[in-house]
């Protein structure tokens, strides 16, 4: 597994500013985490499965939004994206506006001390923000066990949890989200040869809360 170079808690709003900037100068979004196909994965699953167009969704750390202009293009229609930083959603905000997508709502929030209206979601999508929460290196254990209580009051019973992480394993993953939830399916990922071994550098695991 590799291991995701990811900015201290400090400087995530200094990248996003950096972005921000870029965006206004030449109108580039950033860096999609995990690659276009990374998207892709999530959405031909949400098609597969059926999922209703008007099903309240929630990105769980949106960065630059992407992700969500995404799935209202596929014809998602309640979407939210939340970040802790004011500048990732101000670039979020910039990109939706360039899209002209007006059913997407953004909110600067705090993941691991939500406010209470972030619930009764039938999707929760997360995208590297668990990896990123992972690596902190203040009580990472509390804040693993923090987003898992902030997930469960997030999804409604019987929602569905899509995790893409590059940091942990599949059997790692069953181990974090054991309690209340229970896996539904692993979605292919690109593979990678080392030493005559084949692996899997991200994980990608569909979650169904209990």
């Amino acid at each position: 597994y590799l291991l995701l170079s990811l900015p201290s808690d400090s400087s995530w709003d200094a990248a996003y500013e950096r972005e921000l900037q870029t965006f206004q100068d030449i109108g580039d979004a950033g860096e999609i985490w995990f690659g276009e196909e990374s998207m892709a994965r999530i959405i031909r699953w949400l098609e597969k499965q059926k999922v209703p167009p008007d099903s309240p969704m929630l990105d769980i750390g949106t960065g630059n939004g992407v992700l969500l202009v995404e799935l209202a293009k596929s014809g998602y229609t309640n979407l939210t994206g939340v970040d802790y930083s004011p500048a990732a959603i101000q670039l979020s905000e910039k990109v939706t506006e360039k899209e002209r997508m007006s059913n997407i709502k953004l909110k600067v929030e705090d993941f691991l001390a939500p406010s209470a209206e972030l619930s009764g979601f039938e999707v929760c999508i997360d995208k590297g923000t668990f990896d990123a929460i992972s690596l902190n290196p203040d009580n990472a254990v509390g804040k693993r066990k923090q987003y898992l209580r902030s997930l469960c009051r997030a999804l409604k019973p019987e929602g569905f949890f899509l995790i893409t992480s590059c940091n942990w394993t599949k059997e790692e993953l069953l181990n974090e989200f054991r309690e209340g939830f229970e896996i539904l399916e692993e979605l292919p990922t690109p593979k990678f040869c080392f030493g005559g071994r084949i692996g899997n550098s991200v994980t990608a695991l569909v979650f169904q809360r209990k």
